[in-house]
């Protein structure tokens, strides 16, 4: 199965930490991401800028609204997507659990709908042709 793990990242947490501890931190993320794609597991990832680089979209009145910033003013804004095959939801839980991203914040681990992504597939494949 395919898991969509949404790496949180607490900003004010991360304001207390030198840039040489990010770094050291970022490595040792990376170091992990390694040994996911060794046994099998990572699929891929992106990392995000950081959320005053958002826009949001909202539709108001029939109109899209575009606002500047993340979506939700919370201090653990999305800071990274990693994508994850996993036998179940546990095997999942129990791969990123071990994610030294994790102390930048939390993970939201989510199933992928197959059904609607092999739809999407099918399209984009009829549409390349």
């Amino acid at each position: 199965m395919k898991f969509i793990c949404l790496g949180y990242a607490d900003l004010k947490k991360m304001q207390g930490y030198s840039q040489e501890e990010l770094t050291t931190m970022m490595e040792e993320c990376l170091a992990y991401d390694n040994e996911l794609y060794r046994g099998g597991h990572f699929l891929g990832g992106e990392a995000l800028q950081s959320p005053d680089r958002a826009a949001t979209l909202r539709m108001r009145d029939g109109k899209v609204l575009v606002t500047e910033g993340p979506y939700a003013e919370t201090t653990e804004q999305l800071g990274g997507i990693l994508l994850l095959e996993a036998r179940d939801l546990d095997h999942a839980v129990a791969l990123m659990s071990k994610h030294p991203g994790v102390r930048f914040g939390p993970f939201e681990i989510r199933p992928a709908d197959e059904a609607i992504n092999a739809l999407v597939a099918t399209r984009v494949k009829a549409a390349r042709a």
